[in-house]
């Protein structure tokens, strides 16, 4: 199934005329899942060509304004767009206080559902059928979360020659065995999937941190991670400033990728001091040579590992 990262939004705190503010999604199939939700995300989503029907889900990092702001506009536009798919949303707890709050205040009515899902704790926090999402608390100034999106296993490579040196017949058969079921022949054999297929494969796993101080458990919660999207909201120079806000520098950011063993590292979340982010990349390449720094509208696919 193709898979695509989109950063809708890709400044801290402030917006500046290159860069919205913090917003990205994962388009898998035909659905999408965002990671937080900044002012403005709905022109963002227009621009990159992100359909507004498609079924969604937005995960929430942490409740400071530029992080979730873009909500109530998001929802009233898909409304006024006549949406019909359910919305789920999930962060920290105060996300479903601070809507009830915005349509109370605003007044504005749906044409879809929105289900919102509060925790407190690291877990998993989303369990679908392919994939799962896990949350771990993260090192901000506030309650934040980091998320790990992880597909699960997929059967191993089917090999027909093998199906059909053991009897098993084409059609239904085969495509039981493809997705993991074992086949009883009319002989009363069983046939077990990995009697006709290779071992199983990894799935993909793309972790994106919000706004964070580095934090002891990232490297095992990231661990080979296909994608790392970490903030890096102020370059080394300013590494007390970080400390002190609780963001993180190019070299944490890139050491953490580098503990983590991940495969890529797309810097975010950069500070509007920066217009040149020149800076920000050099001191992450000294650890992780496999670092980019975000731009809006970067798009990265994600092919399957095989």
């Amino acid at each position: 199934m193709s898979m695509k990262v989109i950063f809708l939004g890709t400044s801290g705190a402030i917006p500046t005329s290159q860069r919205g503010l913090p917003a990205v999604v994962l388009q898998r199939g035909n659905e999408q899942i965002m990671f937080d939700c900044g002012e403005g995300v709905q022109r963002q989503m227009l621009r990159a060509k992100v359909g507004f029907h498609r079924k969604l889900k937005i995960f929430i990092t942490h409740l400071h304004g530029d992080h979730v702001l873009g909500l109530p506009g998001l929802l009233q536009t898909m409304a006024l767009m006549d949406r019909k798919k359910a919305v789920e949303i999930y962060g920290p707890v105060g996300v479903l206080y601070f809507l009830e709050c915005l349509q109370k205040t605003l007044q504005f009515g749906l044409t879809y559902s929105v289900k919102v899902h509060e925790f407190t704790d690291s877990g998993v926090v989303c369990d679908e059928k392919e994939y799962m999402v896990f949350a771990e608390r993260s090192n901000h100034v506030v309650p934040s979360f980091a998320y790990a999106f992880v597909e699960k296993w997929r059967p191993g490579k089917f090999y027909p020659e093998k199906a059909r040196a053991l009897g098993v017949p084409e059609g239904q058969a085969w495509s039981h065995l493809q997705h993991g079921q074992k086949v009883a022949l009319p002989d009363g054999i069983v046939v077990k999937p990995e009697d006709v297929s290779g071992p199983k494969r990894p799935g993909r796993k793309i972790v994106y941190t919000g706004d964070t101080r580095p934090f002891p458990a990232f490297a095992e919660f990231a661990s080979e991670a296909d994608l790392v999207i970490h903030e890096a909201t102020f370059d080394d120079e300013l590494t007390e400033k970080a400390e002190l806000d609780g963001h993180s520098t190019p070299s944490q950011a890139a050491q953490a990728a580098r503990n983590a063993k991940a495969k890529k590292l797309v810097l975010t979340h950069i500070s509007a001091r920066y217009s040149e982010p020149t800076v920000l990349l050099d001191q992450a390449k000294k650890f992780f040579v496999n670092t980019q720094v975000a731009e809006d509208f970067l798009e990265l696919e994600l092919p399957l590992t095989e």
